[in-house]
């Protein structure tokens, strides 16, 4: 591997990337420990010293968006700036980030392990690049899972950044099947009719039928004409 810093040029052999994402997913396998997955504070640097300079820590904002908590230098030499704060799609054209998103949601949502193929088209000052992605879940303190642990790897030479990547191929697994999700899985599910009078779960209450509030006495007697409120009395004779 070759670094200057100066002309941003990096360059990476062919398989680094299947060598960084096989340690990273080695050692978030021994962390999880037979769980569903570890937690953001189980992961020490010190433990992917070889892969710290391609791996990086997302965050889930929000449906279907995950920006980078922490980021290791290779991933800001693609971009040619800081990454952290950024959203993943960054790094992507916009053609690709629709497919991004889906699979990002998916490791959070399902949970799930998703691995990607990525390239990057040759243009002036930039030659074509191959790139490795892998995500792996990881349970934040509060115990939800919006958080991920990483890596990204671009094989050649970075040359003018940035550098925005077409998806090849992705594959993601469920974490308790480790089978493939299929693309009708990543989809959102049509809503039914019947659903819409369902009951709602968790805290959630149904829909109250409106119903005007009850008038107090007083409410009642004020709004009566003169004969009502007579027609409520009636005359008691002393014998």
């Amino acid at each position: 591997m070759e670094r200057d810093t100066d002309k941003t040029i990096l360059r990476l052999g062919a398989g680094t990337g299947r060598r960084v994402a096989n340690e990273l997913r080695a050692y978030w396998e021994a962390l999880r420990a037979g769980r569903p997955m570890p937690s953001r504070a189980e992961i020490d640097p010190r433990g992917i010293n070889r892969a710290l300079e391609f791996s990086f820590i997302l965050e889930r904002v929000a449906p279907g968006i995950a920006r980078f908590r922490l980021a290791g230098m290779h991933l800001n030499d693609l971009m040619g700036m800081e990454v952290r704060g950024m959203p993943l799609t960054s790094f992507f054209t916009p053609e690709a980030r629709k497919g991004v998103a889906e699979m990002t949601e998916a490791v959070f949502a399902s949970p799930a392990i998703a691995e990607a193929r990525l390239s990057a088209d040759r243009s002036l000052g930039r030659s074509a690049l191959s790139a490795q992605l892998l995500i792996l879940p990881l349970t934040s303190d509060f115990g939800d899972v919006s958080r991920a642990l990483g890596c990204f790897v671009a094989e050649g030479e970075i040359g003018r950044s940035p550098r925005r990547f077409e998806l090849i191929q992705s594959q993601t697994h469920l974490l308790a099947t480790n089978r493939p999700i299929t693309p009708a899985q990543l989809a959102p599910e049509p809503l039914r009719p019947e659903a819409l009078h369902a009951a709602p779960m968790g805290f959630a209450e149904a829909q109250a039928r409106y119903e005007p509030p009850r008038k107090t006495p007083a409410e009642h007697f004020a709004e009566m004409t003169p004969d009502e409120r007579r027609a409520m009395f009636r005359v008691v004779r002393e014998s």
